[in-house]
């Protein structure tokens, strides 16, 4: 009996200490949080200081973005693939939808281009909803076509607005208004 006594007191003080241990373990932070390289965030700093983004612009673009990894790689490769500013990309990628699309189509372009329009290019890319598909447009135009840069990117920003059925590519002819037919609703006296 003396035995068992000895086993129910250490089991009695055995138990609230692991109970307190599993506590602190959820209380505390965890290191692989802390330290680990895989923090989209800590990454998505690194990579924007290490192209020249100043400290408070990293801090707030990473802070404020829904994939920090991708916007990152996005200033990281406008960066170091043409003339652009990264201050400059940084603002165009974190507006971005898709911010890796942006600087395919960014790069693609100024490379076709010879980078004689960066900053058309940067702003032209953004406002393209599908931005690949765009520089595929600029640039197949501008190779076969003889056009400016500049009328390569407004030709394709004006397609790519009427296919997706905004501005110019409505159907309604300009002038007229579409006509909505209206049927009453029958009323139902058990609708009050």
């Amino acid at each position: 009996m003396i035995k068992s006594q000895k086993q129910i007191s250490s089991r009695i003080f055995t138990v609230p200490v692991v109970v307190i241990a599993g506590l602190l373990t959820n209380v505390l932070p965890s290191h692989a949080v802390i330290d680990s390289y895989r923090n989209d965030y800590r990454a998505c700093a690194a990579q924007l200081l290490s192209v020249g983004v100043t400290t408070e612009a990293a801090s707030q673009g990473c802070a404020t973005a829904m994939r920090p990894r991708e916007l990152s790689t996005c200033v990281a490769q406008i960066k170091k693939q043409t003339q652009i500013n990264p201050t400059d990309a940084l603002y165009s990628c974190g507006q971005a939808r898709r911010p890796e699309d942006l600087a395919t189509c960014v790069v693609g372009i100024s490379k076709s281009t010879k980078e004689e329009i960066n900053q058309a290019t940067l702003s032209y890319c953004g406002r393209s909803l599908l931005p690949v598909t765009f520089a595929q447009c600029v640039v197949g135009l501008g190779k076969e076509i003889k056009m400016t840069s500049i009328q390569a990117l407004d030709t394709c920003i004006d397609a790519s607005d009427r296919s997706s059925g905004i501005g110019t590519g409505m159907t309604t002819p300009p002038g007229s208004m579409p006509r909505f037919e209206t049927v009453p609703m029958p009323s139902d006296p058990s609708i009050k």
